[in-house]
C-alpha cells in the first residue's frame, strides 16, 4: 500500500495546489520513489468536456480517451505520472457512481447518505488510483476550504487517516500570506483562519504551503508555527517564482524532501537529484536565442484555455535555449483588421484547436499570410483543419470549407465520417450526426504512421507515433488527390491509410499541421518534437540552418 498525501488549499482559488503537489511529486520521484497523483473536483459536472474554455480553461485528455482538469497536465509535465480516468473524479462522477448503485439495488434498500455513501465512494475512488505499484499517491482536493461543495471530499480524506494508519496519511495545506503595502508586512491572519477552518473539520495540517509575493521572515514562519500549531520546519514558503519548473528546487531549499521522508517514515533515502530542473531553469531564465510567436485563437480572453500549449511551446524553447514570447491574437480581430496588422513583426504563427464557426475566417487568414510570408507555421486540430481548407481555397481554386461550418459546402475537404476503424479498440465506430454533442469525438491516443523524409520525419526521428486527440472531424480523402498535388504533403496517417493525422508544405521553411494535440505529451525535460522543431525553425539566429 502506498504513503498518501492529501493537498488542500484556503484562503482564495488559483493559489497553485496543482503546481506544489506536482512539484512533491517531482522532488519524490527525485528520491527514487513511484508517485502516482490524483485530482478529485468539487463541481457538478461529470468531466470538464462540456465546460466552457472560458469557464474552466482547457481540457486536458489522457492516453485511454478521458477528458480531465488541467491540473492533470501538471502532473504529467512535473513527473512520469501517465494519468487515466482514474485520476480525476467530480463530484458529478462521484454522484453519478452512487445513485447508479442505488438503482441497481446494491445497497440493499439503505437510506443512501452522504456518510458513508458517498464519502466511500470517494474513497474507492482514491484507491483505485492508489494501488500497490506505486510508494506515494499524492490528491489534490479542488476548491478552497470552506466551500460547501468540498465538504464531502474533506471528510473523506479526514476518514482516510483511520482506515490506512496515521504514519501512512500526510496532509499538505496551501494559503495565502498577503502583503499588505500600507502596514509594509505580510500578514499571517489568513492563513491562520485557513487552518482553523479545516481544523474545525477534524483536519490539522502536517505541512504548510505559504504563498507569498516575497520570501518570509523567520518571525513570519514562526508566528505561522504557532498560531496553526505546527512544527517550524512545516512551514514551506512558496514565493513567487521566475517560472513554475524552480518550485521543485525552491522546496528543496525549504527542505521539503526530509520533512516528507520523517513524515511518512519513508525510510533513509538518497537526497533528491534535481540538476535537471536547475538546468531547465537556467535555460528558461538565461537563454541564448528568442523567438516571438503568435497564437492565433478564440479563446485568448483566458490563457488556462491554451495551459498545454503554452508550457509545450516553453519547452521548445527550452530545447533551443531560447526564450519564447507569447503574442496573442485573437482570430476575429483578424476578420476585422487583416492579418498583416498583428503578424508582421511575428516569429512563428501557431493555430490551436477549438469548436465552432466564431472566429474561423480570421485563422484561415493568419494561415495564408504565414503561407505566403514563409513565416515557420504549426496548426493543431482545428489549425489543421483550417490548414487545409485555406489551401484547398487559394491554391487548389475549390469552394473549400468544412461542414462543421457549412453543412451545404460543395468542397467538404474537412467532414464528420459517419464510420471509421479504432484502432485502439479494434471496433467500428460510428458517428451520430444528429446527436445532441455533434457526433462522438476521436479521443485518447490512437496511432500514426511517418513519411520518410518530412518534416515529421525529420522532428520525430521515427515512423511509428502514438498521440492523444479530441475532435470530431477529419480529413476527407475524397480531395486528396487535388490538394496533394498542388503541393500539399500528407506526411503522417492512420495505420491503415484512412486517417490524415499529420500535413505539410514542400515548398515551405515550417509549415505542419497535426490533427492530434502534441501538446498534451510534452514536457520540460522531455520537449515534444514537433515544439521543438518549430521553435528551431522560428529563432531568427537560426533561420540560416533552412534551405
Amino acid at each position: 500500500m502506498p504513503k498518501f498525501i492529501f493537498v488542500t488549499g484556503g484562503v482564495v482559488s488559483a493559489l497553485g495546489k496543482g503546481i506544489a503537489a506536482a512539484a512533491m511529486g517531482a522532488l519524490l520521484e527525485a528520491k527514487g520513489l513511484r508517485v502516482t497523483m490524483q485530482k478529485l473536483d468539487p463541481y457538478i459536472n461529470v468531466d470538464p468536456g462540456t465546460l466552457s474554455p472560458f469557464e474552466h480553461g482547457e481540457v486536458y485528455v489522457t492516453d485511454d480517451g478521458c477528458e480531465t482538469d488541467l491540473d492533470l497536465g501538471h502532473y504529467e509535465r512535473f513527473t512520469h505520472v501517465r494519468t487515466s480516468v482514474f485520476n480525476n473524479f467530480t463530484t458529478g462522477k462521484i454522484y453519478n457512481n452512487v445513485i447508479t448503485k442505488e438503482r441497481r439495488g446494491d445497497y440493499l434498500g439503505d437510506t443512501v447518505q452522504v456518510v458513508p455513501h458517498i464519502t466511500d465512494e470517494i474513497k474507492n475512488a482514491i484507491r483505485a488510483a492508489a494501488t500497490d505499484e506505486y510508494d506515494v499517491a499524492i490528491v489534490e482536493i479542488g476548491g478552497t476550504v470552506g466551500d460547501i461543495e468540498s465538504l464531502p471530499f474533506l471528510e473523506a480524506i479526514r476518514q482516510f487517516r483511520y482506515d490506512v494508519g496515521r504514519e501512512n496519511v500526510l496532509y499538505a495545506h496551501l494559503t495565502l500570506v498577503p502583503y499588505i503595502s500600507a502596514a509594509g508586512e505580510l500578514k499571517s491572519k489568513p492563513t491562520q483562519h485557513s487552518v482553523k477552518e479545516l481544523r474545525a473539520i477534524g483536519i490539522q495540517p502536517d505541512v504548510l504551503f505559504c504563498r507569498a509575493d516575497r520570501a518570509l521572515s523567520a518571525d513570519v514562519k514562526r508566528k505561522i508555527a504557532l498560531h496553526c500549531n505546527l512544527d517550524l520546519d512545516a512551514v514551506i514558503a512558496a514565493v513567487d517564482v521566475d517560472t513554475v519548473y524552480e518550485v521543485p528546487l525552491c522546496f528543496k531549499s525549504e527542505g521539503l524532501d526530509r520533512l516528507l521522508d520523517r513524515k511518512l517514515n519513508l525510510g533513509h533515502l538518497p537526497e533528491p537529484d534535481i540538476s535537471t530542473w536547475r538546468e531547465v531553469a537556467k535555460r528558461i531564465k538565461e537563454p541564448k536565442f528568442e523567438a516571438t510567436i503568435a497564437i492565433v485563437g478564440k479563446y485568448v480572453g483566458l490563457k488556462d484555455a491554451y495551459k498545454s500549449l503554452m508550457e509545450a511551446l516553453i519547452h521548445g524553447g527550452i530545447a533551443n535555449n531560447a526564450r519564447v514570447n507569447f503574442q496573442w491574437v485573437d482570430s476575429e480581430e483578424i476578420e476585422a483588421k487583416g492579418a498583416e496588422n498583428f503578424l508582421s513583426e511575428i516569429d512563428g504563427i501557431l493555430v490551436p484547436g477549438g469548436f465552432g464557426s466564431r472566429g474561423i475566417e480570421g485563422k484561415i487568414q493568419a494561415i495564408r499570410y504565414a503561407r505566403e510570408k514563409k513565416i515557420p507555421y504549426f496548426g493543431i486540430c482545428l489549425g489543421m483543419q483550417t490548414a487545409v481548407i485555406e489551401f484547398g481555397r487559394t491554391v487548389c481554386k475549390l469552394s473549400a470549407n468544412s461542414t462543421e461550418f457549412d453543412a451545404g459546402i460543395k468542397d467538404p475537404v474537412i467532414y464528420l465520417m459517419e464510420k471509421w476503424y479504432n484502432h485502439r479498440t479494434g471496433k467500428i465506430e460510428e458517428r451520430s450526426i444528429n446527436s445532441q454533442m455533434g457526433g462522438t469525438m476521436r479521443l485518447g491516443a490512437y496511432p500514426c504512421v511517418i513519411k520518410e523524409g518530412t518534416h515529421a520525419h525529420k522532428a520525430y526521428g521515427k515512423i511509428e507515433i502514438s498521440e492523444r486527440h479530441r475532435h470530431r472531424y477529419e480529413f476527407n480523402n475524397k480531395y486528396k488527390e487535388i490538394l496533394c498535388n498542388n503541393g500539399l504533403i500528407v506526411s503522417g496517417t492512420s495505420p491503415d491509410g484512412e486517417l490524415v493525422e499529420i500535413v505539410e508544405l514542400q515548398d515551405h521553411p515550417w509549415f505542419v499541421g497535426c490533427q492530434f494535440h502534441p501538446e498534451f505529451q510534452s514536457k520540460p525535460i522531455e520537449p515534444h518534437p514537433l515544439f521543438k522543431g518549430f521553435i528551431e525553425a522560428s529563432i531568427k539566429e537560426k533561420r540560416s540552418l533552412f534551405p
